[in-house]
């Protein structure tokens, strides 16, 4: 994979962790909510899963929010990533 599409995959991890902690929430408790197994929530957290268009409205949908304010900053936090 290439060095901008893995920054993108980090930077999501870093606005899925984020909002995460921000609810106060596990993994656990986002996989249930999302409908989503705990492994993949961590995947996509570290940066290591591409999850899907599905996969990210399920995401946005267990943080309470909408695939749009999820992604909001997605760039600005790529673009931080050394």
């Amino acid at each position: 994979m290439n060095e901008s599409k893995q920054k993108i995959l980090y930077a999501l991890g870093y606005l899925v962790r984020q909002r995460r902690t921000e609810l106060g929430i596990s993994q656990e408790e986002l996989g249930l909510r999302a409908n989503l197994d705990r492994t993949y929530i961590s995947g996509v957290e570290r940066g290591v899963r591409n999850p899907s268009l599905t996969a990210l409205v399920s995401l946005a949908d267990g943080l309470g929010m909408s695939v749009s304010v999820l992604l909001t900053n997605l760039e600005i936090e790529a673009d931080r990533i050394q």
